[in-house]
């Protein structure tokens, strides 16, 4: 059994109803060059179910397991549980929403995460109830963050947020949107918890690594930034992370009678 999984991780796909046959040539690298395909949000445009099948038939032809978490783009027509549930009939996704589970011995825990900015310039919950709710909405991805991590017992842990934690992975956007890109509230949990690696998108001018302030490395795996940065090589990350010693299975799926992949084992961590 392989002592460590390969997880490939992608965000800010941007699908659209003209995107039939886009992704499926990166879909197909990925599922090369990696064990586990974790998507970082804005997965669709609009937000819209059209947009939603389109990328889940795109998906479906990838044979390894899929995470996700959702972002701002993924709300937009208020239809999100719809997308969600898209992507798991159709492609196999499972959507993390402050949940956590465990796939081939490596724990995973998502949220979409918010805005509000980093350290002493981060919003505060003072003056008008609109304020105070924007904070509250930060406040509140960062403890269903807390709670998933928390849930975690494998060696190996990966944080999967659509929102930056730390303003490092940022820089390079315009400074005046910096506090629409993410929050250090979502870094608290990340260094008190310290999983294996951090993944995030949401910022396409930003840079593609950081750590929090306790060292856990971060990575913005924003598709545009990816491509801009490095257009030679395929647009993901891969990160190498240790897996349980008595995880069952090996990394690849093994094969079912019919030819095709069998089911990989996810277990839902309880809460």
């Amino acid at each position: 059994m392989a002592r460590s999984l390969r997880v490939a991780a992608v965000g800010d796909l941007h699908c659209t109803r003209a995107s039939e046959g886009v992704f499926q040539p990166l879909f197909g690298k990925i599922a090369e060059s990696a064990d586990v395909l974790a998507l970082c949000g804005d997965l669709t445009d609009y937000g819209t179910p059209e947009e939603a099948r389109v990328l889940a038939r795109e998906l479906a032809a990838t044979k390894v397991p899929k995470l996700a978490v959702l972002g701002n783009h993924d709300f937009e027509s208020s239809a999100a549980a719809e997308v969600t549930r898209i992507l798991a009939d159709t492609a196999g996704v499972i959507v993390l929403d402050g949940t956590a589970v465990e796939v081939l011995g490596v724990g995973f825990a998502g949220v979409k995460g918010f805005a509000g900015g980093f350290g002493e310039r981060a919003l505060q919950s003072w003056g008008e109830e609109p304020i105070k709710a924007f904070v509250r909405a930060a406040l509140e991805e960062a403890l269903k963050l807390e709670s998933a991590l928390a849930r975690l017992r494998t060696p190996g842990r990966v944080a999967l947020l659509h929102y930056a934690p730390i303003g490092a992975t940022v820089d390079g956007e315009p400074v005046e949107i910096f506090p629409f890109l993410g929050s250090s509230r979502l870094e608290e949990p990340l260094n008190r918890y310290r999983p294996s690696v951090v993944f995030h998108g949401h910022a396409h001018r930003g840079r593609t690594e950081g750590a929090t302030s306790t060292g856990v490395p971060v990575y913005n795996v924003a598709l545009p930034l990816l491509r801009r940065v490095d257009p030679e090589r395929p647009p993901f990350r891969v990160v190498e992370v240790p897996r349980a010693e008595d995880a069952p299975g090996e990394p690849r799926a093994p094969l079912a009678r019919d030819g095709e992949p069998a089911a990989a084992p996810v277990h839902p961590v309880p809460a």
